[in-house]
């Protein structure tokens, strides 16, 4: 999977063996190049195009000699340029799964994958193991039955009519789950209990609802001029999932009852234009608002974005973080306090205790999961009387989406912005070739680089490397949390305004940062992240018109142990728009569940298995609003 072949000048090759790595690497052999992953050979010529690159090459050979490696243009067969040295990559191979059709009574968007070996869950008999399909005679006719092994060896045969009753077995760790008995009611006791945890978490959601609801709120004015003149200068096509989260938003917010709303997209999906014209319509009728984000980074590049679209427009917009001095901050607190501020921007320090503000009206929290325990609390006060909208790049798994549904109000993003393309993907060993091949490759068509280096210590020497084996042309810089404020403010700024080329930088960049130019991100040692880490990562490219790459590097001759390999396989596999879903589901650690379910119920979690759980909590939420609403209970149960 981490392999990759150095094409040079002077390298001495068996054309056989050339040929069928091209075949091993998954390129097809055709007449000629059209696409990525096609090769051709006529005589001593082999044509092929590569996968990452923008034109294919052609490679010469005087018997077993390279005498010349070229791109060309496939229209005219030109030579266009030459190359000392070409990296050829693996093609990603077509996935062919062995699937079970911020029949389920829940519908997928995409299918868990159910193979040999893995862990079930039956609704009756509770968790087992998945050994296959199996065909059983029964009155003269042979049926497919799923066969599940439960502990000591028994075996369930399951009809497949009756396919609907078992799950894949999902949760939030990676620890083994226990299988259960036949014949016991120790299933039944785990999910009573689980009910009960679930019925708790489900009156604690509603009850606050019903508390938010009897509140009196401020009622929005309907969209101004000036609304409208705004929403113009969004430089982007609005797509149709945008402007659904847009109307909800807006009439949340017309709306006597505080606004509550979790608005959840894909990583560079368009949360924040919706939250921005959530902002100014709030600030139309004279009312403030606190824009809440967890990194210095992220709040300078909000505030990057919405100084240049706020520009023609009498706001007053400030940034409240470590980038300030102390005298800043205190002048604007005071400014806050006085009514003088319209927007801020900032982190946590937003929620200190010296932060009053004259009239707030909306609070936008970005990714609430990353924020402690005590900030939270503050949160959920200003919910019960301000307008909150919360904004998570983490997918809503549709199981939870419709558990939650009247317990929640939820605005999805889940179209892509036009003319965005996938990221391409790939896992590749650390070869300083490949990395001067892919910046280069960025730079040559004037675009950016993000190099991701988790390591302060020794980041220095990264830039270094990178400065030995790339042009001096190339302007390089260093980007990490334990810089002086203003010196990671003055390089943050630099890189927007694209007077670096490559910035070599740690996971700071994770959350939110938007660089439409910078579409190459290579990510030194990347198996020691998770894969919400690494899709978040993947997303800070790919927001232009233009083909964006991800390189994942690995150490070289190092062996990755199986979670790490299993998380590298995926990440490549799952590089489909949208693909944060299957992201989110094979990483096993779904953050936007644990915003909204709290860390406590992970344990029922693991229970019971999370499609399971899923399906007692909107039969809960269900129970519960009727008790709210003196309706009469009915006696359905989750499949019992």
């Amino acid at each position: 999977m981490f392999r990759s072949l150095k094409i040079y000048l002077g390298l001495t090759v068996k054309l056989d063996q050339l040929l069928a790595d091209l075949l091993e690497f998954g390129y097809r052999r055709e007449d000629g190049v059209a696409e990525e992953g096609d090769f051709a050979r006529r005589g001593g010529i082999i044509d092929v195009f590569p996968f990452a690159f923008q034109l294919p090459v052609r490679i010469e050979l005087s018997g077993d000699q390279i005498i010349s490696v070229k791109s060309f243009n496939t229209e005219t067969g030109k030579p266009l340029w030459e190359h000392k040295i070409i990296i050829v990559l693996p093609i990603k191979k077509s996935h062919s799964p062995k699937t079970i059709p911020f029949k389920e009574e829940f519908p997928l968007s995409n299918y868990i994958d159910l193979d040999i070996g893995d862990y079930v869950v039956h609704n009756l008999y509770g968790i087992g193991r998945f050994r296959g399909l199996e065909k059983i005679k029964i009155k003269d006719q042979s049926k497919d039955h799923l066969v599940i092994e439960y502990d000591l060896g028994e075996k369930l045969y399951v009809p497949v009519d009756q396919m609907h009753m078992v799950q894949k077995y999902i949760a939030f760790q990676i620890r083994r789950p226990k299988l259960y008995r036949l014949g016991t009611r120790q299933w039944q006791r785990t999910k009573n209990k689980t009910r009960k945890a679930i019925q708790k978490l489900a009156w604690e959601l509603l009850s606050l609802q019903a508390m938010r609801l009897s509140s009196k709120g401020f009622a929005y004015s309907a969209d101004s001029d000036w609304q409208e003149q705004f929403e113009k200068t969004f430089p982007y096509q609005e797509t149709l999932d945008q402007a659904s989260a847009n109307s909800q938003v807006k009439k949340d917010m017309e709306s006597i009852k505080p606004m509550d709303r979790l608005l959840c997209g894909d990583v560079g999906y368009g949360k924040t234009e919706v939250a921005m014209r959530a902002a100014f319509k709030a600030v139309m009728d004279n009312k403030q608002v606190a824009y809440l984000v967890p990194t210095t980074i992220l709040a300078e590049q909000h505030y990057h974005n919405f100084s240049s679209r706020l520009k023609d427009f009498p706001i007053n917009l400030q940034l409240l973080c470590r980038f300030k001095t102390s005298a800043e901050q205190k002048k604007i607190v005071e400014d806050i306090s006085q009514g003088r501020v319209d927007i801020v921007i900032g982190t946590h320090r937003l929620l200190s205790d010296d932060v009053n503000f004259k009239d707030l009206g909306l609070v936008v929290i970005d990714e609430e999961q990353r924020f402690g325990v005590r900030h939270k609390e503050k949160l959920k006060q200003l919910r019960l009387a301000t307008d909150v909208l919360t904004l998570t790049a983490t997918p809503i798994p549709r199981t939870l989406y419709m558990s939650l549904m009247g317990a929640k109000d939820f605005s999805v993003i889940n179209t892509p912005p036009q003319n965005r393309l996938p990221i391409k993907t790939v896992v590749v060993e650390y070869d300083e070739d490949l990395i001067r091949q892919a910046i280069l490759r960025e730079y040559n068509r004037k675009g950016q680089v993000f190099f991701l280096h988790n390591r302060v210590y020794d980041i220095e020497k990264i830039k270094e490397k990178l400065k030995r084996i790339l042009p001096s042309t190339v302007r390089l810089a260093i980007a990490h949390g334990q810089m002086p404020s203003r010196d990671l403010e003055a390089v943050m700024c630099d890189f927007l305004d694209a007077k670096i080329d490559c910035l070599i930088c740690t996971v700071i960049i994770e959350s939110g940062i938007d660089v439409p130019n910078a579409n190459t991100i290579i990510v030194n040692n990347s198996y020691n992240f998770g894969l919400a880490n690494l899709h978040q990562l993947r997303g800070r490219v790919g927001r232009f018109n233009r083909p964006a790459y991800a390189y994942l590097m690995v150490p070289k001759n190092q062996t990755l142990n199986k979670d790490a390999r299993k998380r590298m396989a995926a990440i490549q596999e799952y590089s489909h728009l949208g693909a944060g879903f299957k992201i989110a589901m094979e990483d096993l650690e779904i953050r936007g569940a644990g915003n909204l379910l709290g860390m406590q119920q992970h344990g029922f979690i693991a229970a019971v298995g999370f499609d399971l759980y899923c399906r007692l909590l909107k039969e809960t939420v269900g129970s519960l609003k009727k008790v709210l609403n003196n309706e009469p209970r009915g006696n359905y149960h989750a499949q019992d």
